[in-house]
């Protein structure tokens, strides 16, 4: 064969090659025609009033975990207004509605309803009404951003090829919301699953996320340790509690600073101690409790292991006994958040498509924070991203999550609304296909 012909078939190929993947562009373009003004839809004056008074009234009336029986009333009602069915009550004040043919495949979408026990220091109009509560982390904005992903898939649901479902959850904040969730069967036959958090230092129309570990796993420990009280100018009648304890908090730290991978991020830290009421009087006991964070189950294990082998021997070194509760059952243990490889590229598709390359962080820092999304990422393929809501105006105090002076900029809403849209509707659309036999039946008669 001549090597003029070789040419010629060589360049005829790649011809082939170009006009095929064009072709391919062209047909998923042209399927998503119909998802590509989501972020329009969501800026159009009668969407983006409407949720802002939803997000007023939330942030007004704010609910701590399991309580959020004003909040779950609100989002029935405007669920019952646009036609969406859905359950009640699921995890006890859980709402999960449904959008789509009822049919597989099946997507979530997730957002958190509690508040947090904080007084809010913001002077607005709309301010808590509810003394010492506040919605500090956001919440109220991810539940408005959900209900107007809502209603701008209500208006294109003939076109969704599958079940969008809507998962409104009790109990982020310590509760695991989430895991009472699964544990009630609602989530049976998702194949994926999306989640956004607010993040206030982050501008107007960007978002950052990652593959892989995101957030870390978190748990937390309380430990009393007993002595023997007695009168401070005679030590030595006594079994001094409070030095144990001082041995143990320095000891703790010991668990990162030399026992630790320094390159496997981990925290543990004491942000509790009480003991003693007199100042010449050494107490019977004192008590202590923290946290402790990793991005692996098994570093996670290990420094729930160290913490109470440690507080038990420094009790021990100082004559002095102890035990250490874990509050599984107030505060049960959050893996970490770790997101999926498949669902990052589809995220980072849908993201670039719709807000523009320079606007998307692909590559975020990993953050010690933590999730109970990540409940649902051990059972379902799942993704959590962060998305911006930074207030232009110079405040005396900076707006940060868990801060009693939490401020968001409401023109980030319709971005979270125009995404989880997005995200899911496309993602029904590549994954069309792929039906679980028996899924259409069951889902169908339970819609």
């Amino acid at each position: 064969m001549s090597s003029s012909f070789k040419f010629i078939c060589y360049h005829f190929f790649i011809i082939i090659l170009h006009v095929f993947a064009a072709t391919q562009i062209l047909s998923s373009s042209t399927h998503n025609s119909s998802f590509n003004n989501f972020l329009d839809s969501a800026k159009n004056p009668e969407v983006y009033d409407w949720m802002i008074n939803i997000r007023r009234k939330i942030h007004e009336n704010p609910e701590l975990g399991y309580e959020e029986f004003e909040t779950s009333e609100l989002i029935r009602t405007e669920l019952d207004k646009l036609s969406i069915p859905y359950k009640y009550p699921v995890a006890i004040t859980g709402v999960i509605g449904f959008i789509g043919t009822g049919l597989s495949p099946f997507v979530a979408l997730r957002a958190d309803m509690d508040a947090l026990s904080m007084q809010e220091m913001v002077e607005w109009e709309h301010r808590s009404k509810v003394p010492g509560k506040m919605h500090a982390c956001g919440h109220d904005a991810h539940v408005t951003m959900l209900l107007g992903a809502a209603k701008i898939l209500k208006q294109h649901e003939k076109e969704i090829q599958g079940t969008i479902v809507l998962v409104f959850q009790p109990a982020e904040e310590g509760g695991g919301g989430a895991k009472k969730i699964l544990d009630a069967g609602a989530l049976e036959n998702v194949t994926a699953i999306f989640g956004l958090h607010i993040v206030p230092d982050l501008p107007i129309g960007e978002v950052s996320s990652r593959s892989g570990p995101i957030l870390a796993g978190s748990g937390f420990f309380e430990a009393k340790i007993s002595g023997k009280g007695g009168h401070a100018a005679i030590p030595q009648q006594s079994i001094d509690p409070i030095l144990a304890a001082s041995g143990a908090i320095i000891s703790l730290q010991h668990l990162v600073s030399r026992e630790a991978d320094p390159l496997d991020s981990q925290v543990v830290t004491i942000a509790k101690i009480q003991g003693g009421s007199a100042f010449n009087v050494i107490p019977d006991h004192v008590t202590i409790g923290g946290t402790f964070r990793a991005f692996s189950k098994e570093s996670f294990n290990q420094l729930r292991q160290r913490i109470e082998e440690v507080i038990i021997g420094q009790a021990a070194v100082h004559r002095c006994n102890a035990t250490v509760d874990f509050l599984h059952g107030v505060k049960p243990f959050y893996p970490p958040t770790v997101n999926n490889a498949d669902l990052h590229e589809h995220f980072v598709n849908v993201a670039v498509n719709m807000l523009g390359i320079d606007k998307v962080d692909s590559v975020m820092t990993p953050y010690m924070g933590s999730e109970d999304f990540s409940f649902y990422q051990e059972v379902i393929p799942g993704y959590f991203f962060m998305l911006g809501v930074k207030n232009a105006s110079h405040k005396r105090f900076e707006s940060l999550l868990h801060s009693p002076y939490l401020e968001i900029n409401e023109d980030g809403l319709p971005y979270g609304a125009a995404l989880h849209a997005s995200l899911a509707a496309s993602y029904l659309l590549k994954h069309q296909r792929d039906t679980v036999p028996g899924v259409e039946r069951k889902y169908h008669d339970e819609l």
